[in-house]
């Protein structure tokens, strides 16, 4: 019941009743008392002494108003016009003038929200529906202030986060500008100093090409990069993504030098205990069975010994097949570069595996040793087929860029994820079940043993790209 009285509709009925009063009150003054008396009584203070007395012996007669003039008429309406306009300018002060303060308060309260602060409240001492929304703000308030702390303090951990992580992290947004880079991402391409606001293709012009070139590409991709005279392996990984409704490009360039080389030695001890178990697989018969043999000479039964030769034969050969697999790996020999006719060196390859060719043939010889890459393109066009895309979109392509030639060997397959990626040029890795566990590494060293760099990419709408960057002939000449 008292929350019913203190509402704003109640205050606005009682406030409409004493309007209602007043304006009876203002009509009966005007009409009825004293207005119309004060009127009569300057009507006859104004008469002139030509006026006629009352007849002798004649009681005076109970004065009578006279008739209203069209002058009287008017001042009354004016003076109970002006005295309603009064009273209704003072009502709606009265009315309106916790509203305005509220409005006001409400104002400065939007006004520090629009600043980024949120510890504006507002006093409230009022029991209705204004004296609520006022609450109703404060707890507002609380709650932004709140959520406020909570995100400055996520905010403050991500960056904390991003700024110390390994991974170099550059964000640029439409223009191609840096608008947020990690300590990780100074060093790398500024020497620690800041990257806010710098033209990020400016900055790459001065990185290594292969890095330029990745990252132009658009593409994840995993690339050797020659730093301070000794090669760096770099995972790059690239995303477009719209921040505050505006274009923006994350890149991320993850040193994986270490990595691999921690893997890489993983690897080997993997190899080093399949070979140890293999000959201890293959040693230990041999050896019961040459103790055997030497026992039946002995006794001389000379009958059983062909059989136990021919089963330490067998074993010999198997293990013999076992390390020469192993071997052909390792002992890779030294290539001998020559210089390479291309349009010949493509007519050979394509006897041995189907591909299209997506480029025109550069005019100026190639520099390698003409078996060993066309193994390696004969490798990466085989995974290519097998790699579940169409056929007649495994492409070769060779490109002329001056002290490079690049060799690209792509596909429509499925690509390869980012763990993937990360792990195809280790030794012996193999993502096929039937697949000898070389992989990609095979391309990777002849290419490297020649001075060049192997590329691995997802291509745009699904496919892996390889390339191989091997010296001009130009470059080994002047060598």
């Amino acid at each position: 019941m008292w929350q019913y009285l203190n509402s704003l509709r109640t205050r606005l009925s009682l406030l409409l009743v004493a309007a209602g009063v007043v304006g009876g009150l203002i009509f009966a003054g005007v009409t009825r008392w004293p207005l119309p008396q004060l009127l009569a009584w300057l009507h006859g203070g104004m008469a002139g002494p030509g006026d006629a007395a009352p007849i002798a012996g004649v009681a005076a007669a109970t004065p009578m108003p006279a008739p209203a003039s069209p002058q009287d008429v008017y001042i009354a309406l004016a003076v109970g016009l002006v005295l309603l306009v009064l009273a209704a300018i003072w009502l709606a002060g009265r009315a309106l003038d916790p509203v305005s303060r509220l409005l006001r308060a409400l104002e400065g309260a939007v006004a520090s929200y629009r600043d980024g602060d949120f510890s504006f409240s507002i006093a409230a001492n009022r029991r209705d529906e204004l004296g609520k929304l006022i609450r109703m703000h404060n707890e507002l308030g609380h709650t932004l202030r709140e959520q406020r702390q909570h995100l400055a303090q996520r905010e403050l951990l991500l960056d904390t986060v991003v700024q110390n992580t390994p991974v170099a992290l550059v964000l640029t947004d439409a223009s191609g500008r840096v608008a947020y880079a990690n300590i990780a991402s100074r060093h790398l391409f500024n020497e620690g100093r800041s990257l806010a606001g710098l033209d990020f293709a400016e900055l790459l012009a001065e990185a290594p090409p292969v890095l330029r070139q990745a990252v132009d590409s658009g593409e994840d991709a995993l690339l050797t990069v020659d730093m301070d005279g000794s090669d760096e392996t770099f995972h790059l990984s690239q995303r477009a993504f719209r921040l505050q409704g505006r274009p923006h490009r994350l890149h991320s360039f993850r040193r994986m030098t270490r990595e691999l080389s921690r893997q890489e030695v993983a690897t080997w001890k993997r190899v080093i205990r399949v070979i140890s178990h293999e000959l201890n697989n293959s040693l230990a018969p041999i050896s019961s069975l040459a103790h055997s043999g030497a026992e039946l000479a002995r006794r001389g039964d000379v009958e059983r010994l062909p059989s136990v030769f021919a089963t330490i034969g067998e074993r010999a050969r198997h293990l013999h097949g076992f390390i020469a697999g192993y071997a052909s790996f390792a002992k890779l020999p030294t290539p001998r570069p020559v210089a390479v006719a291309w349009e010949a060196f493509l007519e050979g390859l394509s006897l041995h595996c189907r591909y299209k060719l997506a480029s025109a043939v550069p005019e100026r010889p190639g520099w390698f040793d003409a078996a060993q890459i066309e193994q390696v393109l004969i490798n990466l066009i085989k995974n290519a087929h097998e790699a579940g895309g169409p056929d007649d979109e495994v492409t070769l392509s060779i490109h002329d860029v001056g002290s490079e030639m690049r060799v690209e060997v792509a596909d429509r397959g499925p690509g390869m994820s980012e763990t993937v990626l990360a792990q195809a040029l280790l030794p012996f890795y193999s993502t096929k079940r039937s697949g000898t566990g070389l992989g990609l590494a095979l391309a990777r060293e002849i290419t490297e043993a020649h001075g060049g760099r192997v590329l691995l990419a997802n291509r745009e709408g699904g496919g892996l790209r390889v390339t191989l960057l091997l010296p001009a002939g130009s470059r080994q000449g002047r060598g």
